[in-house]
């Protein structure tokens, strides 16, 4: 076995394990269990404001 088809097989075994790494990601990211999870950590920078204000203006204003 020459370098050249040893570095060819680690190549293509590598485009595999990445791609199925890509999926999986996309798999977990678009899932229907995880929108709840979303919508809550897309809350989380809101969660520290009391009537509209921020609280850094409710502390120095």
């Amino acid at each position: 076995m020459t370098m050249t088809t040893l570095f060819d097989n680690a190549s293509s075994i590598m485009t595999v394990i990445s791609l199925a790494t890509f999926l999986g990601i996309l798999w977990w990211t678009f899932g229907v269990k995880r929108s709840s999870d979303f919508d809550a950590a897309a809350q989380l920078p809101f969660a520290d404001e009391v009537d509209g204000a921020p609280e850094s203006e409710r502390r120095h204003g």
